[in-house]
């Protein structure tokens, strides 16, 4: 499947924009996980800032930097959020509602606990009315979004589809079934066709995991750590790839017994 990235956002602790994660991973400057990510989507009004989820600020913050890098129209984009957890903290929520001694849902918990919550909120946001697909593939969602946004394109169902994956750790004590270390999210605005705004082309093959063939890791221990510790995070090797602007392949786990080669062509000069 061939298609082509148009813009990026990026999102997580010591990284507050895809500027700012390329240089980490260029190693242009040193990357400190000690500084909490602050996603503030002003495509939200602040009213609606105050009032939305962690998932949901995290989200939109990656997916607005996304579109706005890639100067194309939010209306003319379908979209594909993606989340092995999804909303973790409303979930919390009405767990407790439910173990206190008046089990009493709120309707506006109830209704914020879908998972398509980030996409809804995305849509009304960007005013699109295109499609939007929100999945969940435990520690390969990144990858099944991936691939949804991918065939939505090659099969000319979509010109333009708006990728996001991302994150959150959820409160105690659901955080010890399922630890997540940070919240971390990234986005893409991906095209059938390079544009001259273009980042990158990808051709991505899905293979059968073999012995000889391992998928990629981060280098620097603090980035590994991000990437094994957050689902969304799995794309962090495709991130460094496009980042190092040369032609190159990436492999990335996908399910028990598959990986996804996911071939690299820049569109662009290296950005100094």
């Amino acid at each position: 499947m061939k298609i082509a990235v148009h813009g990026i956002g990026v999102l997580g602790p010591g990284i507050e924009s895809w500027d700012s994660c390329r240089n980490v991973l260029k190693e242009q400057c040193p990357y400190d996980s000690s500084v909490p990510p602050n996603p503030m989507p002003s495509i939200l009004p602040a009213n609606e800032r105050r009032r939305s989820s962690e998932i949901v600020l995290l989200s939109l913050g990656v997916a607005q930097e996304a579109v706005h890098h890639s100067q194309l129209s939010p209306k003319d984009m379908a979209a594909v959020f993606a989340s092995s957890g999804g909303e973790v903290g409303i979930l919390h929520k009405i767990c407790q509602s439910l173990a206190s001694s008046v089990p009493i849902i709120s309707p506006t918990l109830f209704h914020q606990s879908v998972h398509n919550a980030a996409a809804g909120y995305w849509s009304i946001a960007s005013h699109s009315q295109r499609p939007s697909t929100s999945l969940a593939c435990y520690d390969s969602s990144f990858g099944g979004g991936l691939i949804e946004a991918a065939t939505l394109l090659t099969t000319g169902q979509e010109k333009l589809v708006l990728f996001a994956a991302y994150d959150i750790p959820a409160p105690f004590p659901l955080n010890e079934t399922r630890p997540l270390i940070a919240p971390f999210g990234m986005a893409f605005v991906l095209g059938t066709h390079p544009l001259p705004i273009s980042i990158a082309l990808l051709d991505i093959t899905l293979l059968q995991k073999t012995k000889t063939q391992t998928s990629a890791t981060m280098s620097d221990a603090s980035l590994e750590a991000l990437r094994l510790g957050n689902p969304a995070a799995r794309g962090l090797p495709l991130l460094q790839t496009i980042s190092t602007n040369l032609p190159s392949s990436v492999y990335l786990d996908f399910l028990d017994n598959l990986q996804l080669r996911i071939d690299h062509q820049p569109c662009q000069p290296c950005p100094s």
